[in-house]
């Protein structure tokens, strides 16, 4: 009687347990599905949401600067990454020090280190348009200066510290006369393609020259040093180029008067012709035929 009660209850716990397998394979895989989707979600709210962030830091002035810069299409997380170590590290430093400050990679420091990723073109070595420029180039392959020297000013917005310059070229101020005013990036660009990064075009946007005649093919900067010594005198002509001319017709006669080159030889124009002479020499005898100087 004993034996048939044992076996009537072990057949009906084994009739229970296998009606239960479904129910438990549907619940384990229903929490699965569950698990799988609130994983993912958390993911993408903790790697793609810029929300997130916000849940740690005071960043509106941050956030503002964001949406107004170039980079308001990038989430945060793009930049302000972390990898699956460093997180659980964040996580465990956070349980164990709560709101006290503790050391961490994924704000100051590591952002600066994925600039390049995005930005190869720019500062690629050899470039020489707008979007890859020599300038970057030198700065960043030739003198491994990082990003964030130069464009660290402000929190989001990575427009280009004109100071910056000065903290390196400490001896590359601006002396011409009205121009003691100007940043270094007023005339030097980037994007140029002459190692110079310095073009005639800079200058004739402000300056207008004649396009044509003697030297109208120089860099003005061949002449002219706006770290140095803006104005000319007769030693820079003669001394740089011209060390000749002082020995031919009557120049010799007039620079032991001390004359100077350019009281003739008017800037940009240099020619002295029938018009000019008129006004030049008669100051100090009768006018004579420019071409008779020379012999």
């Amino acid at each position: 009687m004993k034996r048939n009660l044992r076996n009537r209850a072990s057949r009906l716990l084994n009739a229970v347990i296998e009606h239960l397998k479904g129910f438990v394979l549907a619940l384990v895989a229903i929490i699965s599905v569950l698990g799988i989707v609130v994983g993912y979600k958390y993911y993408r709210h903790t790697q793609e949401d810029p929300e997130f962030c916000m849940s740690c830091h005071m960043m509106k002035e941050a956030f503002q600067e964001w949406q107004r810069g170039k980079h308001r299409d990038i989430v945060c997380q793009k930049c302000h990454h972390l990898n699956l170590i460093e997180q659980n590290q964040l996580l465990v430093s956070y349980v164990v020090k709560g709101k006290s400050e503790f050391s961490q990679t994924h704000g100051r420091k590591k952002p600066w280190l994925e600039c390049r990723k995005c930005h190869i073109d720019e500062i690629a070595q050899g470039s020489i348009t707008l979007r890859k420029s020599y300038g970057h180039a030198k700065h960043v392959f030739m003198l491994n200066i990082e990003c964030r020297v130069c464009h660290g000013k402000s929190l989001h917005l990575f427009k280009p510290d004109e100071n910056a310059c000065q903290n390196c070229h400490k001896d590359k101020g601006v002396h011409g006369v009205g121009m003691e005013a100007f940043s270094c990036l007023k005339c030097h660009s980037f994007a140029e393609k002459t190692p110079t990064m310095v073009s005639r075009e800079k200058c004739t946007k402000c300056h207008k020259l004649p396009t044509n005649g003697p030297m109208s093919n120089f860099q003005c900067h061949q002449c002219h040093k706006p770290h140095g010594k803006i104005k000319l005198k007769s030693e820079d002509c003669l001394g740089e180029c011209h060390g000749n001319e002082a020995r031919v017709g009557q120049h010799d006669l007039h620079m032991k008067k001390g004359m100077e080159c350019l009281d003739c030889h008017k800037a940009h124009k240099w020619v002295v012709g029938q018009g000019e002479a008129k006004n030049l020499c008669n100051r100090c005898h009768r006018i004579k035929d420019p071409k008779t100087f020379i012999y």
